[in-house]
């Protein structure tokens, strides 16, 4: 089972629906563009069992196996959207929108599920559904959740669930996967601290704010050193300190600190939680000021189900063989956890090679990695619903 020739055959056509969707980013569920040329490509595929809308500007298609005796119906789920981020990379299919860039990967993402359609609805060779998932605003608007509250799962009945995602500075087309927890729960937090604005000249006739937030900063840290368990894993980042004034000699009223926390025990995401308000308020009184925090839960931890972990890097195997098994977690989180929160499945990661991360203005998806990606989707059907 190693990559199907077919994805040989049509990789230069894949390549070219990527990097079309690659000069067209489109954020959050905002995707016009983006998702009239996925239903073309299906549509030009045979396929007709095609809903729109589905949060917004989701589809998700439907391919029939040449026979139905299983009843199963096995979900292959991609993400569409882009970033806010300026591309810098220079390329001829570079961004067209000043602002907007598929810096994450998702465009190879589509294309890399678009041409699995085109094989699967070619072939059929399985028994059930194949349930193709085109997925909007992954960053950070909760695409997925929308899906699922819309009856994802329920209306299609998708029995398992699987997806990928690009692995800058992993070989190209290789696999890296593991049970269990493999993404971050995502929480963000925003603290106001209001003390007494001032004269610098006169610190002592002010409560200095700007005092308070350095010490809060500097504490916060102690939560993952001091009382997170140190076989286990905790990030709190505080990403944006930013105080009411912008002048040489002004102690300001208030300041403003906005950071992420990251999690990959449910425990640990409600200790941190706990000892981040706590040793907010505590500081922040210690120097005399007041904290108004908001601490919002973002996406859950993306929990790969041990059954479907070992399908999935079985597969992976057989097209690629050195699958890493046991990859360490990653402390970003995805909105794909809202999908195996509900059905079992599993998320794999697929080499990116050597180049910028993710979310960096010169990042660019490696297009040779489309035939194994595509090869993983096909056989993850043709596997799970043998015909």
């Amino acid at each position: 089972m190693p990559i199907k020739n077919r994805f040989a055959e049509t990789h230069a056509d894949i390549t070219a629906w990527r990097r079309h969707l690659h000069t067209i980013p489109e954020l959050q569920f905002d995707l016009p563009q983006t998702a009239a040329f996925v239903e073309e490509k299906l549509r030009s595929f045979g396929i007709t069992d095609i809903t729109t809308g589905v949060a917004q500007s989701g589809i998700v298609a439907v391919i029939e196996g040449k026979t139905n005796a299983s009843g199963r119906s096995i979900g292959l789920r991609a993400d569409m959207d882009a970033l806010p981020i300026t591309e810098a990379t220079g390329l001829e299919y570079a961004s067209k929108t000043p602002g907007k860039m598929h810096a994450c990967g998702h465009d190879g993402h589509t294309a890399i599920l678009l041409g699995a359609a085109q094989y699967l609805a070619e072939t059929r060779n399985f028994d059930g559904r194949a349930v193709l998932i085109f997925q909007p605003a992954e960053e950070g608007g909760g695409g997925g959740n929308v899906m699922v509250e819309e009856g994802l799962m329920e209306r299609w009945s998708i029995d398992e669930v699987y997806g990928l995602h690009n692995m800058p500075g992993h070989p190209v087309g290789a696999f890296a996967i593991r049970s269990g927890p493999l993404l971050a729960a995502a929480d963000e937090f925003d603290i106001i601290i209001t003390g007494q604005g001032g004269h610098a000249a006169a610190p002592h006739e002010a409560i200095d704010t700007n005092l308070a937030a350095a010490h809060v900063v500097v504490a916060l840290q102690s939560i993952a050193a001091r009382n997170v368990d140190p076989i286990k894993n905790a990030v709190v980042s505080v990403c944006t300190l930013r105080s009411d004034t912008d002048s040489h000699n002004v102690l300001p009223q208030t300041v403003r600190l906005r950071g992420t926390v990251r999690t990959l025990d449910a425990g640990i995401r409600d200790l941190v939680q706990d000892r981040l308000e706590a040793v907010v308020t505590h500081t922040c009184a210690a120097h005399q000021c007041t904290a108004d925090i908001a601490y919002a839960r973002g996406y859950p931890i993306t929990v790969n189900a041990d059954a479907n972990t070992a399908y999935a890097a079985d597969v992976a195997e057989n097209i690629a063989p050195g699958v890493d098994r046991d990859t360490p977690p990653i402390m970003a989180g995805e909105d794909f956890s809202y999908m195996l929160n509900q059905r079992p499945g599993a998320y794999i990661m697929l080499g990116n090679g050597d180049g910028p991360t993710v979310h960096h203005p010169m990042y660019n998806f490696n297009d040779d990695a489309i035939p194994a990606g595509c090869s993983w989707f096909a056989e993850m059907i043709e596997t799970r619903l043998p015909a």
